[in-house]
């Protein structure tokens, strides 16, 4: 079963991550590991935090000559700023540490985590309630994305609205145009609506959130499971993507939108496929990854009965505004219990666009552990035959229908 695990604190010596599951003989190296750490990293909105870090992910165990071992795959992910932080955050220890924190801020983990861990200093909590955990799982992601990509899966993202600015944008998507936007967006003409809306927060002291839209294509048919609730594909990659720091709300496909429509505006019809050849790019701009069946829409993002259907999984996820803000709410000191204004901390005013890199990591993840589910494999080629295999009986089923 694969599963990884992530350690570490936002001060601390570094971020560790330990992958366990992968099977052996799959390419992997530190520089395509890097590569979404760094996509990670960008995005208008962020703050000073990102001017400091280089992220970079050292390979510890699990690879050898650049392959996998099928042995469990450790990676570090140094802090540069723990030089600034080694008293504060030591392990040992020490006199008079400083930095110590009373004042809670609405909307973080703050006071519960003080609450139930009977903390009396608040940096006891922050540290590894803070986004920078998330560079740890966009490494486990993108180790993920390295396995799918064997397959033909492909994982990407963008913005969709920051702050009410919302994009006009069809798919397929120009992702390419994505990768090159500051606030990676897709619609060219909302892209400076969203950085003056990003200004505007700034400039009050104040915070935005915004919506990311997650797109993989190339998923088989079959991933998941109806049988089981916590086996359903939809609802493992709702999870992931609500486990992100200031998500707040998960719908895949058309969600939110099918409240208002009928059943026959909303499931997507299901039509045999004499001639692929004859089949409009334009009523169905991704094929379906396997089986001998087109889809006229695909308002429900790629998901049946808790499962892939072949269609691209589409899922959009909200990310709250941030709750540290240089205009910090009204609180409550934590030792004291008087009112006061709430902690500030060097943070990101929108961090909506960086957002989507995490998302892409979560759902990559999720999808690589229902692939291994369903194909198993204790070494990359193994696995592969049993995928190409289990393709080849889905057409010949198909074709079987033809007949």
């Amino acid at each position: 079963m694969l599963r990884y695990l992530t350690a570490g604190e936002s001060h601390g010596k570094g971020l560790t991550v330990i992958i366990e599951g992968l099977p052996s003989g799959l390419l992997l190296d530190e520089e395509y590991i890097a590569r979404d750490l760094s996509r990670r990293q960008k995005g208008y909105g962020r703050g000073g935090r990102m001017q400091i870090e280089s992220d970079h992910a050292e390979i510890l165990s699990g690879v050898r000559h650049g392959r996998t071992l099928g042995s469990p795959l450790a990676l570090l992910i140094p802090n540069k700023d723990f030089v600034n932080w080694t008293k504060v955050m030591s392990t040992v220890p020490v006199h008079e540490p400083g930095n110590t924190i009373s004042r809670l801020r609405p909307g973080h983990a703050d006071l519960p985590g003080t609450m139930k861990y009977a903390q009396d200093d608040v940096r006891n909590i922050l540290e590894r309630a803070s986004a920078r955990e998330t560079a740890a799982r966009v490494a486990a992601g993108a180790v993920s994305r390295r396995f799918l990509e064997e397959f033909g899966i492909k994982v990407y993202s963008h913005v969709v609205n920051i702050g009410g600015v919302k994009a006009d944008y069809l798919h397929p998507v120009d992702w390419e145009r994505v990768e090159q936007s500051p606030v990676r967006c897709a619609d060219a003409k909302a892209e400076p609506l969203m950085i003056s809306r990003i200004d505007e927060a700034k400039a009050s002291g104040d915070t935005v959130g915004g919506m990311v839209e997650v797109v993989a294509v190339g998923v088989p048919i079959g991933l998941g499971s109806h049988v089981h609730w916590d086996r359903k594909i939809d609802g493992r990659i709702a999870q992931a993507l609500m486990s992100i720091n200031a998500v707040k709300a998960v719908a895949i496909g058309e969600g939110w939108e099918s409240a208002d429509l009928l059943g026959s505006q909303y499931h997507d019809v299901i039509q045999p496929v004499r001639d692929k050849s004859k089949v409009s790019k334009t009523v169905s701009p991704y094929p379906t990854a396997s089986g001998p069946w087109h889809r006229l829409t695909n308002r429900g993002g790629g998901t049946e009965g808790g499962m892939t259907n072949g269609m691209p999984i589409i899922a959009r996820f909200v990310v709250k505004p941030i709750s540290t803000m240089a205009q910090p709410l009204p609180s409550v000191d934590l030792v004291t219990g008087e009112e006061v204004r709430a902690h500030y901390e060097r943070s990101d005013v929108c961090q909506v666009p960086p957002a989507g890199v995490i998302g892409e990591a979560m759902v990559a993840f999720e999808l690589a552990v229902a692939f291994q589910e369903k194909f198993g494999g204790d070494n990359i080629e193994e696995a592969r035959r049993n995928f190409q295999g289990y393709q080849k009986t889905v057409r010949l089923r198909g074709d079987s229908l033809k007949e």
